[in-house]
C-alpha cells in the first residue's frame, strides 16, 4: 500500500486474545488461564501484521520470540517489543542506523535483564532514529515510522516504533529509553503515558555509564497509567538502587494536597496560546479543583544550558562516528544519516569549549533542585508545538534548519536528563485535527512516586483518549 493509499488512521484492535485490555488485565487472564501467553503473543502478531504500514518494527522474532525464564514475573505471558538500541540474546541491535549490519546479541544487556524480569514476551525490536538522536523516526535509508493517530505525521522519537506498536493496539507495553525526550516526546505524539525515571533508578548500559554526564533513562510507553506503574514496581523486586527512596506499587491519586509548579515557558521564551498551552492550564485547573495548590514558577534556565546540551549531543555523535568501528568492523561512517554527521561538525566547530560545556552540564542539578525542591511536582508542556508532518523533521533537512526545528520542538524534555530528574509525559487531549497533546509532570530526584499518584487522579478525571475508541 502506497502512502497516499493508507487510512488517516490505522489501528489493529480487534476482538481478538488481547481485546483492548492493557498489560495488567491481560497479566491477570493468564494467571487465572483464561488466556495463555501462547495466545497473546499469536493474536499480536496478527496485530503487527495488519498495520505493517506503520513500520514499527525494525527486527521481527514472530516464529522464534523470546519467552520468559519464570512463570512468576508480574506480567508473565504479555507481548512486548525491545527498542533496538539495547541487547536482547539472539536479536540484533542494529541501533536505528545502516552505517553497519549487527549480528545477533550474544547475551541480554543489564537493563535488558531487568525489563524482562517482568515475565514479557518478546516478539521483536522496534524502530528508533539513527542512534536516537533524532525527535522523529524517520530513517533516510528506509520507511518512516508513522503515527497511527495521523499516518501522514510523526509518531517522535527515539522510542517511535515503541509508541506506535502501543497506540496501534499491537502490544499494550513496549521499552523505550530517553536520552533527551525519546520516551516522553513518542507518548506525547501518540497518546501515551511514558515516564522518564531519575538517573538511577535503574541498571545502566555499558553506554549509559560510560557516558561523561549520564543522561539516559530506560523505561516503557503504556497507554494506561497502573500499567506503568505495576511495570516500574515489578522491575523494582529484581534491583532497587539503595540511594534513592523505593517506589513500591502505586495504585491510585494522592492522598494529600501537593504543592504544584506551573511552567508556562521554556527556556527559548513563554508558551503562545494555542491547544498546547491550553492543555496545560485545563490540567492546572483540574488539580486545583482536587485542592492542589498550583503555583506559575519561572523557567530557572536561559539559553547557555540549551548550547550546553546542543554542544553534548554533537559530542555523542561524535563519540558514534569515531568509535563505530571499535564496536563493529564493518561500520561505515560515510553511511551515517546527514543529521549525525551534522552534529558531529557542530560538536568539532568548539570542541575546545567540552569542559565547560559538561561543567554546566553537571551544575543544573543544583539549579534545578533550588527553583523546584519546594514544591512536590512541576506541570508543563512535553512538546513545543504540535506533532509534525512527516518530513519537517527528517534527516534529509538542511542541518542548521533542521537544528533550529528540533530546538522548538523539544524545548522542555532535556532539562529532566541533564539534571537526572523524573518526568512523566502524560495524554491531555486532541488537537483541533485530532492529533494527541501530552503534558508532563516533573519532579525532583527519586519521587516518580508523586508523579504516578499525580497522574492517576488526571487519568481518572480528564480519561485519556484511544483510537479504539
Amino acid at each position: 500500500m502506497t502512502a497516499d493509499a493508507l487510512p488517516t488512521r490505522l489501528h489493529s484492535f480487534a476482538d481478538d486474545a488481547l481485546g483492548d485490555h492493557d498489560a495488567v488485565a491481560l497479566a491477570a487472564l493468564v494467571r487465572s488461564g483464561e488466556r495463555s501467553a501462547r495466545e497473546l503473543a499469536e493474536a499480536a502478531v496478527a496485530r503487527a501484521e495488519r498495520v505493517e504500514e506503520l513500520a514499527a518494527v525494525a527486527y521481527p522474532s514472530y516464529h522464534k520470540p523470546l519467552l520468559p525464564a519464570a512463570r512468576d514475573g508480574r506480567f508473565y505471558g504479555v507481548p512486548t517489543f525491545v527498542k533496538d538500541n539495547a541487547d536482547v540474546a539472539g536479536m540484533p541491535t542494529n541501533q536505528g542506523t545502516a552505517a553497519f549490519l549487527a549480528k545477533p546479541a550474544k547475551e541480554h544487556g543489564p537493563y535488558s535483564r531487568q525489563f524482562l524480569s517482568a515475565g514479557m514476551t518478546v516478539l521483536g525490536k522496534s524502530s528508533l532514529p539513527e542512534f536516537g538522536f533524532n525527535a522523529t523516526t524517520e530513517p533516510p535509508f528506509a520507511r518512516p515510522t508513522r503515527n497511527p493517530w495521523h499516518t501522514s505525521h510523526s509518531v517522535g522519537a527515539s522510542s517511535g516504533g515503541a509508541a506506535a506498536l502501543v497506540a496501534s493496539g499491537v502490544v499494550p507495553i513496549a521499552h523505550g529509553n530517553d536520552g533527551g525526550g525519546s520516551i516522553r516526546i513518542p507518548a506525547a505524539c501518540t497518546g501515551l503515558v511514558g515516564l522518564k525515571p531519575s538517573r538511577g533508578r535503574h541498571l545502566d548500559t555499558a553506554l549509559a555509564r560510560a557516558l561523561p554526564v549520564n543522561i539516559i533513562s530506560e523505561g516503557v510507553l503504556t497507554r494506561t497509567v497502573r500499567d506503568t506503574a505495576a511495570y516500574t514496581a515489578a522491575v523494582e523486586q529484581y534491583w532497587r538502587n539503595p540511594k534513592l527512596a523505593p517506589i513500591g506499587l502505586v495504585e491510585g491519586p494522592p492522598a494529600k494536597p501537593m504543592r504544584i509548579a506551573l511552567v508556562l515557558e521554556s527556556i527559548n521564551g513563554p508558551v503562545p496560546q494555542g491547544p498546547i498551552r491550553a492543555a496545560v492550564e485545563q490540567i492546572a485547573t483540574l488539580l486545583a479543583a482536587h485542592g492542589h495548590r498550583v503555583e506559575p514558577v519561572a523557567m530557572p534556565f536561559d539559553d547557555t544550558l540549551e548550547v550546553a546540551f546542543l554542544r553534548y549531543w554533537g559530542l555523542l555523535a561524535a563519540m558514534v562516528a569515531s568509535t563505530g568501528k571499535l564496536a563493529d568492523r564493518t561500520f561505515d561512517t560515510s553511511r551515517l544519516d546527514d543529521l549525525t554527521l551534522g552534529l558531529r561538525r557542530y560538536y568539532l566547530r568548539s570542541a575546545l569549549s567540552t569542559p565547560i560545556t559538561l561543567y554546566r552540564l553537571r551544575a543544573a542539578a543544583a539549579t534545578y533542585e533550588t527553583a523546584f525542591a519546594p514544591y512536590d511536582a512541576a506541570l508543563l508542556p512535553t512538546l513545543g508545538h504540535e506533532t509534525p508532518e512527516l518530513g519537517y523533521l527528517s534527516p534529509t533537512v538542511p542541518f542548521d534548519e533542521l537544528l533550529d526545528r528540533l530546538r522548538t520542538y523539544v524545548a522542555f524534555t532535556p532539562i529532566n536528563n541533564i539534571t537526572g530528574t523524573p518526568s512523566i509525559s502524560i495524554p491531555a487531549g486532541l488537537t483541533p485535527t485530532g492529533l494527541p497533546i501530552g503534558v508532563q509532570l516533573a519532579g525532583t530526584l527519586g519521587t516518580e512516586r508523586t508523579l504516578l499518584e499525580l497522574a492517576y487522579l488526571i487519568e481518572a478525571e480528564h480519561p485519556f483518549p484511544h483510537l479504539n475508541h
